[in-house]
Protein backbone atom coordinates (compact mmCIF):
# COMPACT_ATOMS: atom_id res chain seq x y z
CA UNK A 1 0.00 0.00 0.00
CA UNK A 2 2.81 2.04 0.86
CA UNK A 3 4.43 1.59 -2.95
CA UNK A 4 0.99 2.95 -4.41
CA UNK A 5 0.56 5.93 -2.14
CA UNK A 6 4.51 7.12 -2.93
CA UNK A 7 3.73 6.26 -6.98
CA UNK A 8 0.24 8.47 -7.13
CA UNK A 9 2.03 11.53 -5.34
CA UNK A 10 5.24 11.51 -7.76
CA UNK A 11 2.69 11.30 -10.60
CA UNK A 12 0.74 14.18 -8.83
CA UNK A 13 4.27 16.15 -8.36
CA UNK A 14 4.95 15.65 -11.46
CA UNK A 15 1.63 16.88 -13.37
CA UNK A 16 2.26 20.03 -11.37
CA UNK A 17 5.38 20.98 -12.39
CA UNK A 18 4.87 19.75 -15.51
CA UNK A 19 1.42 22.49 -15.41
CA UNK A 20 3.94 25.17 -13.98
CA UNK A 21 7.04 24.85 -16.69
CA UNK A 22 4.15 24.74 -19.67
CA UNK A 23 1.91 28.12 -17.94
CA UNK A 24 6.05 29.24 -17.77
CA UNK A 25 6.76 29.02 -20.71
CA UNK A 26 3.66 30.16 -22.22
CA UNK A 27 2.98 33.64 -20.79
CA UNK A 28 7.08 34.14 -21.20
CA UNK A 29 7.27 33.40 -24.97
CA UNK A 30 3.60 33.37 -26.19
CA UNK A 31 4.15 35.79 -29.48
CA UNK A 32 1.78 38.63 -28.58
CA UNK A 33 3.11 40.47 -31.26
CA UNK A 34 5.30 43.54 -31.79
CA UNK A 35 2.68 46.41 -32.52
CA UNK A 36 0.98 48.24 -29.13
CA UNK A 37 -1.53 50.28 -28.19
CA UNK A 38 -1.50 53.48 -26.65
CA UNK A 39 -4.75 54.14 -25.18
CA UNK A 40 -6.03 56.76 -23.00
CA UNK A 41 -9.86 56.91 -22.14
CA UNK A 42 -10.56 54.48 -24.42
CA UNK A 43 -9.61 56.25 -27.46
CA UNK A 44 -6.40 54.77 -29.28
CA UNK A 45 -3.88 57.74 -29.44
CA UNK A 46 -0.65 55.50 -30.55
CA UNK A 47 -0.69 52.04 -32.72
CA UNK A 48 3.29 51.48 -32.73
CA UNK A 49 5.61 49.11 -34.34
CA UNK A 50 7.97 48.26 -31.46
CA UNK A 51 10.63 46.35 -33.75
CA UNK A 52 10.01 49.63 -36.17
CA UNK A 53 9.98 52.56 -33.85
CA UNK A 54 12.92 54.40 -33.01
CA UNK A 55 13.87 55.48 -29.23
CA UNK A 56 11.64 58.30 -27.83
CA UNK A 57 9.77 59.46 -25.05
CA UNK A 58 5.85 59.87 -25.43
CA UNK A 59 3.91 61.74 -22.61
CA UNK A 60 0.18 61.10 -22.59
CA UNK A 61 -1.89 63.89 -20.36
CA UNK A 62 -5.31 62.81 -18.61
CA UNK A 63 -7.28 65.91 -16.53
CA UNK A 64 -4.22 67.26 -15.66
CA UNK A 65 -2.39 64.60 -15.18
CA UNK A 66 0.59 62.46 -17.54
CA UNK A 67 2.22 59.61 -17.68
CA UNK A 68 5.50 59.50 -19.84
CA UNK A 69 5.78 56.42 -22.13
CA UNK A 70 9.60 55.38 -22.97
CA UNK A 71 10.25 53.72 -26.10
CA UNK A 72 13.93 51.91 -25.48
CA UNK A 73 15.43 49.24 -28.40
CA UNK A 74 11.89 47.41 -28.66
CA UNK A 75 10.61 47.49 -25.35
CA UNK A 76 7.97 50.16 -23.78
CA UNK A 77 7.19 50.81 -20.34
CA UNK A 78 5.66 53.51 -18.19
CA UNK A 79 8.92 56.08 -17.04
CA UNK A 80 6.71 58.53 -15.40
CA UNK A 81 3.35 58.95 -13.54
CA UNK A 82 1.78 61.42 -11.34
CA UNK A 83 -0.89 59.12 -10.23
CA UNK A 84 -0.91 58.12 -6.34
CA UNK A 85 -0.02 54.54 -6.76
CA UNK A 86 2.92 54.36 -9.44
CA UNK A 87 1.67 50.20 -10.54
CA UNK A 88 2.25 51.59 -14.19
CA UNK A 89 5.93 52.09 -13.45
CA UNK A 90 6.56 49.13 -11.21
CA UNK A 91 5.06 46.87 -14.27
CA UNK A 92 8.53 47.56 -15.59
CA UNK A 93 9.51 46.95 -19.56
CA UNK A 94 6.94 45.20 -21.89
CA UNK A 95 8.94 43.66 -24.61
CA UNK A 96 8.18 42.53 -28.51
CA UNK A 97 6.68 39.58 -28.82
CA UNK A 98 5.73 38.73 -24.37
CA UNK A 99 3.86 41.96 -24.07
CA UNK A 100 1.60 41.83 -21.08
CA UNK A 101 -0.89 45.03 -20.67
CA UNK A 102 0.42 48.09 -18.76
CA UNK A 103 -2.25 49.66 -17.20
CA UNK A 104 -2.31 53.43 -15.29
CA UNK A 105 -6.34 52.85 -13.69
CA UNK A 106 -6.15 56.42 -12.44
CA UNK A 107 -5.06 58.01 -15.48
CA UNK A 108 -6.91 55.57 -17.69
CA UNK A 109 -4.40 54.93 -19.83
CA UNK A 110 -3.69 51.09 -21.06
CA UNK A 111 -0.27 49.75 -23.31
CA UNK A 112 -1.47 46.73 -24.88
CA UNK A 113 -1.03 44.67 -27.92
CA UNK A 114 -2.81 45.85 -30.67
CA UNK A 115 -4.40 41.96 -31.09
CA UNK A 116 -5.24 42.20 -27.51
CA UNK A 117 -8.83 41.42 -26.18
CA UNK A 118 -8.97 43.55 -22.92
CA UNK A 119 -12.72 43.89 -22.03
CA UNK A 120 -14.22 47.27 -21.45
CA UNK A 121 -13.51 46.60 -17.51
CA UNK A 122 -9.87 47.00 -18.07
CA UNK A 123 -10.11 49.98 -20.33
Amino acid sequence: MIRSQKFWVAVALLVIIGSAVWSYLTLRFWDSGSTVNIISDGKVLYTIDLSKEPDREITVEYEGRKNIITIKSGRIRVTYADCPDHYCISQGWGEEGSLLPIICLPNRLVIEPADSQLDGVAR
